[in-house]
C-alpha cells in the first residue's frame, strides 16, 4: 500500500510538472470569424486578412450568413490600377503581388465586391493560389510597355495587360448570381455587405512624423500612398484593447520574419535574449538549441519590454517591414498572466490552434506596421485628438 501510495504521489508530481510545460492560453475575449483560408504560394495576405476582417465586420453589423468574399477580385482590380500608375510613373513604383489593407476599401469604393463563388481566380490549372508565373509575366509586361522603343504608348497596352489577368484569374465578373439574385460587383457590395468603405481607417505609431497627424507609411507596397493616423505607442495599444472590448476586430499589418514568430508553434513573442552579451560557451550552447528552445516557443519565458524607441529603430533599419497581413480577433492570457492577442492567419490550419496564433503584447508593440479598423473602434476622446471624422 505504501509503495502504491508513493507511486501515485510520484505520478501526480510528474503530471503536475509536465502540465506546467507548454503554453496554456485562456481567452479573455474572442469574436466570431469565418474559416481560416490558405493564400498558398501567392503574396496576397493583404487581401486575405482584410477580407477576413470585412467578413467579421459583416457579422458584427448583422449580416446573416455573411458571404465568403473573393480575394482574387481585389487582387485583379489592384493589379490593373497599379499597372496604370506604374506606367504613368515610368516604372518608378513598386510593382508586384503585394498590397496593403487600404487597397480593399479602395476597390470596394471604386468597383464593389464579389463573392468567392463568382470569382475564384483559379484559371491556370491548380486548386490553390500559385502566383509565381503570373507575377513574373505581369512585371515583364509592364516593364516592356515602359521601355518600348516607340516612345509613345499604344492604345492596346492596358487591354493586353487585362488579357493576361483574364487568362490567369478569370474575366471580370460583370454580373453574377448570388443567393438566387443577379448582382453586379457594385450592387452586391451595396446591398449585401452593408459596409461603408469610408468607415475604415489605418493607424500606426512612429516618431519620424508628429503624433496626431497623418502620413503615408513609407513602405513599397503602399502604392496608393494612403495615409495613416499616427499615435504614441501606449495609445496605440489602447486602441487594440478598446476595439476588442467593444465588439470589433482588427486588421493587423506586421513583420513576421523574426525567428520568434512561429506559425508552426502558434506563438509569437519577444524573448529577453541578447546574443551579443553571451560568452563563447553560452553562445555555443544556444546555437545547439532548437528554435523553440532558443526563444521559449515551447513554454512561457521572460520577454523584453518594448519601447517606442526600440520600435522606431527596427523600422528605420529595415528590420520591421510591411511583411504580412493578419486578422486580430481576440485577446488571451497564458498561465503566467502574460497578455496575448489572438490572430487569424492565412497559412492554412496546420498548427496547434487551427491556423490561429497567440501573439504577445510585446511582439505587437515591436513589430506592428499598422492596423485597420472601424473608426468607431477608436476611443472617442482619442479619436478627437487624432482628428478622426
Amino acid at each position: 500500500m505504501k509503495k502504491l501510495s508513493l507511486l501515485i504521489l510520484v505520478l501526480t508530481i510528474s503530471f503536475a510538472i509536465f502540465a506546467q510545460d507548454g503554453y496554456k492560453f485562456t481567452d479573455d475575449v474572442r469574436h466570431g470569424t469565418t474559416c481560416v483560408k490558405d493564400q498558398y504560394a501567392s503574396g496576397t495576405c493583404w487581401s486575405f486578412s482584410t477580407l477576413s476582417f470585412y467578413e467579421s465586420e459583416m457579422e458584427r453589423v448583422g449580416v446573416k450568413n455573411a458571404p465568403d468574399l473573393s480575394e482574387m477580385f481585389i487582387v485583379r482590380q489592384c493589379y490593373t490600377d497599379k499597372a496604370e500608375k506604374y506606367v504613368r510613373l515610368h516604372g518608378e513604383l513598386n510593382f508586384g503581388g503585394g498590397g496593403a489593407f487600404v487597397d480593399i476599401p479602395y476597390v470596394h469604393r471604386k468597383y464593389g465586391l464579389v463573392p468567392e463563388a463568382a470569382f475564384t481566380g483559379l484559371k491556370y490549372g491548380t486548386d490553390a493560389h500559385v502566383h509565381g508565373e503570373l507575377d513574373a509575366v505581369l512585371k515583364a509586361y509592364v516593364d516592356a510597355v515602359v521601355k518600348n522603343k516607340n516612345k509613345k504608348l499604344s492604345t492596346a497596352w492596358l487591354a493586353g495587360f487585362n488579357g493576361i489577368l483574364d487568362a490567369y484569374l478569370g474575366e471580370y465578373p460583370e454580373t453574377f448570381t448570388y443567393d438566387g439574385k443577379e448582382y453586379t460587383p457594385r450592387t452586391f457590395a451595396d446591398e449585401v455587405t452593408k459596409l461603408n468603405p469610408d468607415d475604415y481607417v489605418s493607424v500606426t505609431s512612429f516618431t519620424h512624423h508628429p503624433f496626431y497627424s497623418t502620413f503615408a507609411i513609407e513602405v513599397p507596397d503602399n502604392w496608393l500612398w494612403a495615409k495613416s493616423y499616427n499615435v504614441p505607442l501606449n495609445e496605440f495599444i489602447e486602441i487594440f484593447d478598446y476595439a476588442l472590448d467593444n465588439g470589433y476586430t482588427i486588421g493587423w499589418g506586421a513583420d513576421v520574419s523574426e525567428d520568434y514568430f512561429s506559425h508552426r508553434a502558434g506563438v509569437a513573442i519577444v524573448p529577453d535574449i541578447n546574443i551579443k552579451e553571451m560568452n563563447e560557451t553560452e553562445r555555443g550552447k544556444w546555437e545547439k538549441m532548437s528554435k523553440k528552445e532558443r526563444y521559449n516557443l515551447d513554454k512561457p519565458g521572460k520577454e523584453k519590454v518594448v519601447t517606442q524607441e526600440m520600435r522606431q529603430e527596427h523600422y528605420d533599419n529595415y528590420k520591421t517591414t510591411d511583411d504580412h497581413g493578419l486578422h486580430i480577433i481576440g485577446r488571451a492570457k497564458d498561465q503566467k498572466g502574460t497578455k496575448y492577442y489572438i490572430v487569424k492567419n492565412s497559412w492554412n490550419t496546420d498548427n496547434p490552434y487551427g491556423g490561429y496564433i497567440y501573439v504577445s503584447e510585446e511582439f505587437i508593440k515591436y513589430k506592428t506596421m499598422n492596423i485597420m479598423l472601424h473608426k468607431d473602434a477608436i476611443p472617442k476622446n482619442l479619436g478627437k485628438k487624432m482628428g478622426v471624422k
